[in-house]
């Protein structure tokens, strides 16, 4: 699956990347979110696959989206029979987020992709539209950490696995009211806690890198792009625990269903009857190949952000395979015209 969908797969995200950053600092956040759609899709559709999409984007916002079930790949058109013959291609399941962290794109702030994951069929966890509990480490961590324990039990735990002092450890957590009493406990035990306004997929990946100054993820974000976070950690050898959160009182936003009792019943209907179940990162991307993109809209702290200059523009991507166990960082001149010189900045 990575040699026959490896490049296009980067294409896809860089597609989407760029579409996505000619919004950047417009405030346009939707638009930001709806043009990435638009070119995720377009350059799904010419890819000669079998895809499915099963998880989706924009469901809570009701932002334009690839939608849950929705085919894609040029072997699930209408016309697919002029291209190949369907029954001979490997089903693939996709998970997508064409622009994670759209409020970051709309004000200009760091940290925004456009992102994926795939498997064959039944690889990925079709995780509902609500939010989850989170803990990433790096590699060092994996095992000993766990999602049960407090923050600050755990930060012990990863001083010992780093060998650093826990003064030394950097924590990421997203800027919300429900993390409040994390926090506090973050620093209470000694370590330092980096905010972010959005886009938990990155820190997430960043704590499986050595040098990018990020040792752990805490807190609950969305469960679509935790599970794209635990395909990426999979793929890694990282830690990734991940919890369904279903009241709306946990949670103190009013984006997570009707209420606690109607969320649980959705749960049911789609067979997750163990409704505080701790996934780890083999679980939640499950398939024999797991493959993941990103391609830096803004900048971040693996990636570069999209760079324009007159004719083209400059994207920074990273694939991940469990299959190949490599993470390639792939740097790209987009031409759109045909400038005297090649200018690269």
């Amino acid at each position: 699956m990575e040699s026959t969908l490896g490049l296009e797969i980067i294409e896809v995200v860089e597609q989407a990347a760029v579409a996505s950053a000619r919004w950047m600092g417009k405030g346009e956040k939707n638009i930001a979110d709806q043009v990435a759609v638009e070119a995720m899709r377009e350059r799904m559709n010419k890819i000669h696959m079998r895809g499915r999409i099963v998880i989706g984007e924009g469901e809570r916002d009701d932002a334009p989206m690839l939608y849950i079930g929705e085919e894609v790949g040029i072997c699930t058109q209408p016309d697919a029979k002029a291209y190949c013959n369907p029954d001979e291609l490997v089903e693939i399941d996709i998970a997508v987020d064409p622009c994670e962290g759209t409020n970051l794109v709309a004000y200009g702030q760091n940290g925004s992709m456009a992102v994926l994951a795939i498997s064959e069929k039944g690889g990925l966890f079709a995780a509902p539209d609500f939010y989850m509990k989170k803990l990433a480490a790096p590699p060092q961590a994996k095992g000993h950490v766990d999602i049960n324990k407090s923050a600050t039990e755990n930060l012990k735990i990863l001083a010992e696995c780093l060998d650093r002092a826990i003064d030394e450890l950097v924590v990421v957590v997203m800027k919300r009211d429900r993390h409040n009493e994390l926090i506090k406990e973050i620093r209470d035990a000694g370590a330092r806690v980096k905010l972010i306004a959005d886009g938990d997929v990155g820190a997430a990946i960043s704590c499986a890198f050595s040098g990018t100054n990020t040792h752990a993820l805490m807190g609950i974000g969305a469960a679509p792009e935790g599970v794209i976070s635990a395909a990426a950690m999979r793929c890694l050898g990282g830690h990734f625990q991940g919890q369904l959160i279903y009241d709306p009182e946990v949670v103190k936003t009013g984006l997570i269903g009707e209420s606690k009792e109607a969320n649980i019943a959705r749960l049911n209907e789609m067979g997750i009857t163990d409704i505080d179940k701790v996934y780890d990162a083999h679980e939640l991307a499950s398939g024999e190949t797991v493959l993941f993109a990103a391609t830096g809209i803004t900048a971040g702290e693996l990636m570069n952000g999209v760079r324009f200059f007159h004719g083209g523009a400059r994207t920074q991507s990273l694939i991940i395979s469990s299959q190949s166990k490599t993470a390639r960082f792939v740097d790209t001149i987009h031409m759109f015209e045909a400038p005297k010189t090649l200018q690269i900045r």
